[in-house]
This record gives structure tokens, C-alpha cells and sequence, in this order.
């Protein structure tokens, strides 16, 4: 495993992505450590994953059905401001 600052990667990111290929590279930032993961087949297949649909997609909202209880209070927001 390498592991890199966030400051290094942030000078060669192409280095360190092109890296992610054969091995694995953490990046530290802080107290935070960050893993860069490499998905195009030369890895594990556990992140090859496909979910299928579950009960937290049927009780989803669309996308309008959101545009719809929202603008009201967007609306309302911007008019406050005025």
C-alpha cells in the first residue's frame, strides 16, 4: 500500500490514480484517510456489486413529486428577501 498526503496527491493526482491500478494508495488528510479503488476488473469483485431495487426505492419520491413540495418554499424564501 502507498500512502500519500493529500498535498501530494493533490500535485500528481494522475500518478497516484494510474497507481490505484495494481495497488492500493490511501491518502491521508488530517486524521481522515481516504482509499482511491480501482473498479475496471483487476481487483476484487466486491465492488462490482449491482443492487437491486428494495423497499427504499417504492418509497422514494420522483423528481417532480420534490420540484412540487418544494417550490412553494423556495418561492417563499426569495420573496422574503426582497
Amino acid at each position: 500500500m502507498t500512502l500519500i498526503s493529500s498535498k501530494e496527491f493533490a500535485t500528481k493526482p494522475a500518478k497516484y490514480y494510474n497507481l490505484a491500478i495494481n495497488e492500493q494508495v490511501a491518502i491521508r488528510r488530517g486524521k481522515n484517510m481516504f482509499h482511491l479503488i480501482c473498479t475496471n476488473g483487476h481487483h476484487s469483485s466486491e465492488y462490482d456489486e449491482v443492487l437491486e431495487p428494495d423497499e427504499d426505492l417504492n418509497n422514494a419520491i420522483t423528481m417532480d413529486e420534490l420540484l412540487e413540495r418544494t417550490y412553494g418554499v423556495i418561492h417563499k424564501f426569495f420573496e422574503d428577501k426582497k
